[in-house]
């Protein structure tokens, strides 16, 4: 066996940690270089962010070939978001001693199956179910693929690692989703989602080429991944991001269909704000993470709060189409605050490291739902394609306030905070 058997997470502030020896171990090296398989990590992300977010921009389309409501379409947002909830917890936990890369190939199998059943569908109901079919892999993925990149390197470049595996994410936001979004209005949408799984299909290949035999962690069990459950910061921690991120989804679900009717943009030209928001997540993403890595407390609660004034702004740039634009890239730029919320909660897990970073993306996940619900029922209850915009500053309110909460309890209980974490993987040679 090769690998990292333990390994440290940086405390929080103030925390304490016991223990910080790591046994010196080669990280794992891949049959073709950690480029390689860094890259099909990327391509499985890319296929599920295109997957997630193209739906924001394929809503009016869905809308009129469903003759439903574009609120009413936007359900089908929160469907998948409830799939990745559920899924996330569950598979980790039931498949905690499973080889790592089979997981992930299940993983990237299930997402094409979902997929390509909701290209093939034509009603609500059969489309929402396999919506939902199609986030059960979505947190797994990304948590185990994340962790199977932090094993490739050194200790002091495990971020970049995970950086370098979400680039696939990123990039779905500045080309999958956008051009997802082209395609149902050029041609017919039911293609943006066969394209997913055919990128879905191509990532098993570049798994079982690239990626070498990796094993489970030692000592995992589905009683260790639960004991992350037991403690109160983890709780808050997924609130925080489950209410905080909500307004960011609130305007990004109804952006499309906002500048079609509000601003008459013609639905040609929606891609292209689309992009600008992709853009503006990809820088920060890139800023968030260096800011986290100064101040994990002020970070999280500076970028709550540029959410909270973000969305804010959408309500009065919105009859302006060139306004809305730029507000799109502040918009984008608020998901600066994933990587501090992802730091927060391994932090706070111990040692259930896949657990914790499963149900990251079920937080994010929560908000999309949240997010795309109270801001569909705003527009359902006659408060206008601008109502988003106050969803969302409501909900950053919460999530502020919920942050609040939490290091309260932490000023009062400090060993609530953060302890050595053991290794998230164990790699077979």
């Amino acid at each position: 066996m090769c690998g990292y058997d333990r390994l440290s997470l940086p405390a929080a502030e103030g925390a304490a940690v016991t223990d910080t020896k790591l046994p010196a171990r080669a990280p794992l090296v891949p049959p073709h270089g950690i480029g390689w398989a860094i890259f099909a990590l990327a391509v499985g992300g890319f296929a599920i962010g295109t997957g997630e977010f193209s739906m924001m921009g394929l809503l009016p389309s869905v809308a009129g070939n469903l003759h439903v409501s574009v609120p009413d379409a936007g359900k089908l947002i929160s469907f998948y978001a409830l799939g990745v909830v559920v899924g996330a917890p569950l598979i980790t936990v039931l498949c905690a001693r499973m080889p790592r890369r089979r997981l992930l190939m299940a993983m990237m199998g299930l997402y094409v199956i979902g997929n390509l059943l909701s290209a093939l569908s034509h009603d609500f109901a059969t489309i929402a179910l396999f919506r939902f079919v199609s986030g059960l892999p979505h947190g797994a993925y990304f948590g185990c693929a994340a962790l199977v990149g932090a094993s490739m390197v050194e200790m002091g470049k495990r971020a970049q690692a995970v950086g370098r595996v979400m680039l696939g994410l990123t990039t779905a936001t500045l080309i999958g989703a956008p051009l997802a979004a082209w395609c149902g209005q050029m041609i017919d949408w039911h293609l943006a989602y066969a394209f997913v799984a055919l990128i879905a299909a191509i990532t098993i290949g570049l798994l079982a080429i690239f990626l070498p035999p990796i094993e489970a962690a030692e000592g995992a069990s589905p009683l260790t991944e639960l004991g992350a459950l037991t403690r109160i910061q983890v709780w808050l921690a997924l609130a925080t991001a489950a209410v905080g991120f909500g307004g960011l989804f609130a305007v990004y679900s109804y952006l499309a269909p906002a500048l079609i009717n509000s601003t008459r943009m013609a639905p040609t030209l929606v891609p292209l704000v689309l992009v600008v928001l992709g853009l503006g997540m990809a820088v920060g993403n890139t800023i968030g993470a260096t800011l986290a890595d100064r101040n994990l407390r002020m970070s999280i609660v500076g970028f709550i709060v540029w959410n909270g004034l973000a969305s804010l702004l959408f309500v009065w740039t919105l009859p302006a189409w060139w306004a809305v634009t730029i507000d799109a890239f502040l918009i984008g730029f608020g998901v600066a605050l994933a990587p501090a919320l992802q730091t927060r909660l391994m932090d706070v897990a111990a040692d259930a490291q896949a657990l914790a970073a499963s149900l990251n993306h079920s937080a994010f996940n929560i908000a999309n739902g949240l997010g795309a619900a109270f801001a569909g029922a705003a527009i359902t209850a006659g408060y206008g394609w601008s109502s988003p915009g106050w969803v969302g500053a409501c909900l950053a309110v919460g999530g502020l306030a919920i942050f609040m909460v939490s290091l309260a309890i932490e000023r009062i209980r400090p060993a609530s905070a953060v302890t050595p974490a053991r290794a998230p993987e164990s790699v077979a040679a």
